[in-house]
């Protein structure tokens, strides 16, 4: 079985394995107060060209958003996201769970506009009763989005503008940062993108590490105290050299961009190997998740060999998929992909 549902089926890539090894008799200090955390901050603040760049270390994407989410807002406020977004719709209701409503908005293609979170903004104080609503405070939004789109640097550039006028915090979900940034379609680079929000992340659980998730706060108001708030999420890891160690082991030379180049560019095959045999994609994704659209039948019996995620049913015959590469994905699983296809539908 070929399994290109996820982009966190495999372990870790064998540098970061390697260097875990080496590594795991030395004593350091616990909670990320260790010289290798120290030194994978560093590296994340020269990337984005700002060292005034608060670096936290967390072992996963939720616990990462609620953390810092929760951080953000008051008690009678929500969080602005797309009716996909990861926190209103794979996170078990992560940040309900700590008294915060996500507000969601019907979005197409995964992404919010500008003006959509103006209308919500200016909805809520318009309405004479606002304060017996939940406070819109904060935008979420994630590059690449759920369904693999990505946000232009405008499209970013118009949101930051519409939650600096309106007061409202901006956090960027980077749980696949490094796919979105690598895509041949992505128009923003790393340090425009830490310049256009108050907090992002940097995942890696999904980009060849074992675990583990970088949070970047610019916002001085999200700093402040935010080891308090990543106790009480569990999120203070006692042996946290090990993301220490792990972030290093990408980032010191290019690593972690480079296997990320690599998945967009198998992705994008498979997304030619649908669309040359007619079959359409259900959103227009350059990153390392495609959704082609399939005959049912064509399904079954392509998942006999190949393991992909349901998205949705199209019809009552098609049925939308999601094909994920990853960092480990091989040359060879595209290929066999191919070589199935065409037996499946002959000449």
């Amino acid at each position: 079985m070929i399994r290109l549902e996820c982009d966190y089926a495999e372990g870790a890539h064998e540098r970061i394995l390697r260097r875990l090894f080496e590594t795991n008799l030395e004593q350091t200090p616990g909670y990320g107060e260790d010289h290798y955390c120290a030194r994978a901050r560093e590296y994340i603040r020269d990337l984005c060209r700002d060292g005034s760049l608060d670096v936290h270390f967390l072992v996963g994407g939720t616990q990462t958003n609620a953390a810092v989410i929760t951080a953000g807002l008051r008690p009678h406020q929500g969080v602005i996201a797309a009716s996909s977004g990861h926190i209103a719709v794979h996170e078990s209701g992560a940040i309900e769970s700590y008294g915060h409503k996500v507000i969601t908005l019907p979005s197409g293609d995964g992404k919010l506009s500008a003006l959509s979170v103006r209308r919500v903004y200016e909805n809520h104080w318009d309405d004479v009763t606002h304060e017996h609503m939940v406070q819109p405070a904060m935008v979420y939004i994630s590059q690449p989005t759920e369904n693999g789109t990505l946000y232009s640097r405008a499209e970013l550039e118009d949101i930051w503008d519409v939650c600096r006028d309106c007061g409202l915090l901006l956090y960027i979900d980077g749980a696949r940062l490094g796919y979105g940034l690598m895509s041949e379609a992505c128009d923003v680079t790393l340090p425009e993108l830490a310049c256009l929000c108050d907090a992002f992340s940097i995942g890696g659980t999904k980009q060849g590490m074992l675990f583990g998730e970088a949070l970047v706060l610019s916002n001085p108001a999200l700093k402040r105290d935010f080891r308090y708030i990543m106790k009480q999420h569990g999120g203070m890891l006692a042996k946290g050299r090990l993301l220490g160690v792990q972030f290093c082991s990408m980032l010191e030379d290019g690593l972690y961009f480079d296997l990320a180049r690599e998945a967009d560019k198998l992705a994008m095959d498979i997304r030619r190997i649908f669309e040359d045999r007619g079959f359409p994609m259900l959103f227009d994704s350059y990153t390392n998740q495609q959704y082609p659209v399939l005959p049912d039948h064509l399904l079954a019996q392509l998942e006999k060999r190949f393991a992909f995620c349901f998205w949705e049913k199209v019809d009552g015959e098609h049925t939308a998929v999601r094909v994920c590469t990853s960092w480990a994905t091989e040359r060879r699983a595209v290929k066999e992909l191919v070589d199935a296809l065409d037996r499946i539908l002959g000449p």
